[in-house]
């Protein structure tokens, strides 16, 4: 026996990693590893081995020692591990640390009842869970900015569209509450992945758990965790937590790019809606007068970078066993992260653009009054006021608006006379509507004003509905900064212990 005999994880083969897989796999993973794992595997390491001295499975001096080595290595930092291409991954050199520096009697006991296996789904899932909660606060934050303009706005009377064409007159307002809606119901889904997301797999082992008497409780709390994925071979073998985020992610971004879609068309000369701030433009090289939505394009190519995440994540699982496989468990990590990163970047974004967006609401309501979006309350007025069925009714306005626009006129321009006169040719009876109930039908913020059914764009539901979706909002940040209180909370107490026993 050597006077200082080191240890290896690689003796069962005989040669270092090839160039070739180290390039493609081990190196890049290790790279990621190292930039968002790093501390999370080492608070891993000391609720393990706090864990292994308080079931006797490792003494309370070797505890101590762990403890100190761990404490120390993540103080230094990444740099601290002499990465050397001979290893296969971050725990590989961690370990390598550790027993160098302590010696292979107390340092090779870390590994006691465990795998790599758990080990790494355990740190993927409270690196997922980290991530999950930067995109809840950036949500958290964009909901409010989308409340703020969504009250601003509520009596800001505009366009409706349905297939691109003026449809009924609705509100900006009441178009960035519906798009509020989208954005609450994608918290509740980020939410809910968050949960499930937050399991611990540590114990689990290989597949088996372990013949030693691991507390697999003590690590779920010292770790921040809500609970246990209890059976051990699911704990090593699922990834549903990955494809979840990943579709939330994507279901999210994808409401998003279509929001962009309606606000880069309404920036333009053709709308003149809305205008970009500056800070959120591009300009053209040889065009001087180019203002481009540099903002709006990116949301959008961010949209479908994360839409091809989640395929990435869910094609790197198709056709793998149910087991503890590189392809369906490890391979996907990297493009959920990027998921990840990318929407939270978005939303960040989005909400910065919204802060400094100008609205045209006088421009708005002149396209809403020349449309013919209140051809609808026209319709209903002729219900109310005559008795007709409202098919009949859509067909006497239909006429009338065919004839407006094969003359030019606009919407404004329609007269009782010409309802009267399609009713009589259509139904061989006129109507006796009065030119003010026309006027009043053919009024945009008339038409917002009656859509008083529950849902509808009025200024008392409008009210109503904001004060509900900001109550909505303060229970959902609540509910975001007590998910990282929690694991806060837990990393504090895990190192402070893990401090307290590398002193005793």
């Amino acid at each position: 026996m050597t006077a200082n005999p080191q240890v290896s994880m690689r003796e069962r083969v005989k040669q270092p990693p090839a160039r070739a897989i180290l390039d493609s796999y081990f190196n890049p993973a290790l790279a990621r590893a190292l930039e968002h794992h790093f501390e999370l595997e080492n608070w891993v390491h000391l609720a393990h081995a706090e864990m292994l001295v308080r079931q006797g499975i490792v003494s309370a001096e070797d505890g101590a020692r762990l403890a100190g080595a761990i404490l120390a290595l993540n103080a230094r930092g990444p740099e601290a591990l002499e990465v050397d291409d001979t290893l296969e991954d971050l725990y590989s050199y961690v370990e390598r640390f550790i027993t160098r520096t302590l010696g292979p009697e107390s340092g090779g006991r870390l590994h006691t009842g465990r795998s790599r296996n758990d080990l790494h789904v355990t740190t993927w899932r409270m690196t997922l869970r980290g991530l999950m909660q930067q995109v809840l606060d950036a949500l958290v934050a964009l909901r409010r900015r989308v409340l703020d303009l969504a009250a601003e706005h509520a009596g800001t009377v505009m366009p409706g569209f349905t297939h691109w064409q003026h449809a009924q007159p609705v509100t900006f307002g009441y178009y960035l509450l519906a798009f509020g809606d989208q954005l609450e119901r994608d918290f509740s889904r980020c939410l809910a992945a968050y949960r499930r997301t937050n399991r611990n797999p540590l114990g689990a082992g290989a597949l088996t758990t372990t013949a030693f008497p691991l507390d697999r409780q003590f690590t779920t709390a010292a770790l921040g965790f809500d609970g246990l994925m209890e059976i051990a071979y699911d704990a090593v073998s699922s990834r549903d937590d990955a494809h979840e985020a990943a579709a939330a992610f994507a279901v999210m971004m994808t409401a998003i790019s279509r929001l962009a879609v309606d606000l880069q068309a309404w920036s333009t000369l053709e709308y003149r809606y809305i205008e970009l701030g500056d800070q959120h433009c591009s300009v053209s090289s040889i065009m001087p007068q180019k203002k481009n939505p540099a903002c709006l394009e990116n949301l959008k190519g961010a949209a479908g970078i994360v839409t091809g995440c989640l395929s990435a994540a869910l094609a790197c699982s198709k056709n793998t066993a149910f087991a503890d496989v590189s392809d369906g468990v490890t391979a996907l990590n990297d493009p959920v992260t990027d998921a990840a990163i990318t929407t939270r970047r978005a939303l960040v974004l989005l909400e910065d653009v919204l802060g400094a967006l100008k609205v045209f609401p006088a421009h708005m309501l002149h396209m809403t009054e020349i449309g013919f979006g209140t051809a609808t309350e026209l319709a209903d007025v002729i219900v109310r006021e005559t008795g007709l069925s409202f098919r009949m009714a859509h067909n006497i306005v239909a006429v009338v608006v065919s004839e407006a626009i094969a003359a030019g006129r606009p919407a404004t321009a329609i007269t009782a006379d010409e309802l009267e006169r399609a009713a009589v040719t259509l139904f061989g009876k006129g109507l006796g509507i009065s030119a003010a109930a026309v006027h009043a039908a053919l009024d945009p913020a008339e038409n917002v004003r009656r859509r008083t059914v529950t849902g509808g764009p009025s200024e008392a539901n409008m009210r109503a509905m904001l004060a509900e979706r900001r109550a909505n909002l303060e229970r959902d940040t609540a509910a975001a900064s007590a998910l990282a209180e929690q694991v806060r909370a837990a990393r504090e107490a895990t190192f402070a212990r893990a401090h307290a026993l590398a002193d005793a």
